[in-house]
């Protein structure tokens, strides 16, 4: 990479990165939007995509992995060795993309993005070498949330094929999923896909808890505040031996009518 990134989005200078990097990549104090558009970039592209040490602020880590389909996606690429994550306690002035081949200095100028080059061989050793060691001395971050290809194949296999489709679709659907007001949450919408398929409390929320969504009082607290509220209903199932347990269901209409599509909207604006 010999000249400067001009007038480009953030996503275009990621881009531009992970294609012509040959080794690892060390990329340090990313804002949030950086954060969110390298998974949704890394993702997406299909070549082979170097191991990209990610060194952050940790409340900025933490205010971005609340969304569900950015930590998802990211754990994915953590699986797959494209991507580790540590915390920055001292923050350099920029954010800066560093290669042994040549560095990047993001800089913002209003609503416009630049990404500054430089590949001079003594320069681009030293930055690599200060922020290999720094990467050495800093702490990891626990992301806790399960790769997205998981949550699919094991959802597929514990609820049905049907469930994992509606699940997969109703997150396309959606910008974020935090549920603080800006979106759905991960087990409200698993609740919601449960009871578009008729499945049992017990067993979506066994899946959600063995695969590391939440535990199952956390599906059992989501479950009532829905009901209360008249998205979900339940009819008993009774069972051999034990309590009967219990078959979520649709319990509003416009909920029962919406395509996977809508599904999310509609809730959201029942939930407003």
């Amino acid at each position: 990479m010999d000249s400067n990134l001009l007038n480009h989005q953030i996503d275009d200078i990621l881009e531009s990165v992970l294609e012509e990097a040959t080794g690892d990549v060390y990329m340090i104090n990313p804002s949030w939007d950086a954060i969110e558009e390298f998974v949704t970039v890394a993702t997406g592209l299909d070549a082979d995509l170097p191991t990209v040490h990610m060194l952050a602020d940790e409340r900025t880590l933490k205010d971005v992995m609340d969304d569900f389909i950015v930590a998802s996606n990211a754990a994915d690429l953590i699986a797959a060795d494209n991507l580790a994550l540590r915390t920055l306690e001292e923050a350099p002035e920029n954010s800066l993309l560093v290669t042994d081949e040549f560095v990047v200095a993001i800089v913002h100028a209003g609503d416009r993005v630049g990404g500054l080059v430089t590949d001079d061989e003594e320069f681009v050793a030293a930055a690599f070498e200060t922020y290999e060691r720094r990467w050495e001395d800093a702490a990891a971050f626990n992301l806790r949330t399960p790769p997205i290809s998981r949550v699919q194949e094991t959802l597929a296999e514990e609820i049905s094929a049907e469930a994992e489709a509606d699940f997969t679709a109703i997150l396309d659907s959606l910008e974020t999923a935090r549920g603080d007001g800006d979106g759905l949450d991960e087990v409200t919408i698993s609740l919601l896909v449960a009871a578009k398929n008729e499945a049992l409390l017990y067993d979506i929320s066994k899946w959600g808890e063995d695969v590391g969504i939440a535990s199952k009082a956390t599906f059992s607290r989501t479950k009532t505040k829905l009901e209360d509220m008249g998205l979900l209903d339940t009819e008993k199932v009774p069972i051999d031996v034990g309590r009967p347990r219990l078959r979520l269901k649709i319990g509003d209409d416009r909920l029962r009518e919406a395509d996977n599509g809508q599904l999310a909207t509609v809730a959201q604006s029942i939930l407003a």
